[in-house]
């Protein structure tokens, strides 16, 4: 995805925030993060994000946090920003159960955040 879902820029700081943030992003539940080392138990489902900046381009990256699933067939990560066509059993993770109102688990500049961020992982 070459283009902004949001049309800004990303803010990398708020990006680190989401990718920790277990009631947002919670990228560390299936990925280990050097630079996260302050939030435990990262998880070793999904390859280490150190040095992701390094192996994927900032459009790369947007399509693998948007929609893993069209990047990578056969992806356990969920569809961070798919609008239409998704099945959740509930409303992102809140533990409330899915209604009319729900839409992606992460807003448009949310993915930009978490793009800008992962842009700043080298090796």
């Amino acid at each position: 995805m070459a283009q902004s879902l949001s049309g800004a820029a990303g803010d990398a700081t708020r990006g680190r925030e989401i990718v920790g943030n277990k009631s947002l992003g919670n990228c560390v539940a299936c990925h280990m993060i050097s630079d996260q080392a302050e939030v435990p138990f990262h998880g070793e489902i999904g390859p280490p994000l150190d040095g992701a900046g390094e192996r994927w381009s900032e459009a790369e990256l947007r399509g693998i946090v948007a929609n893993a699933k069209m990047m990578f067939d056969g992806s356990m990560m969920p569809s961070f920003y798919k609008t239409e066509g998704f099945i959740r059993p509930g409303k992102a993770y809140t533990g409330k159960a899915a209604d009319d109102t729900f839409g992606p688990i992460l807003t448009a500049q949310q993915i930009e955040d978490v793009v800008a961020y992962l842009t700043t992982l080298k090796e």
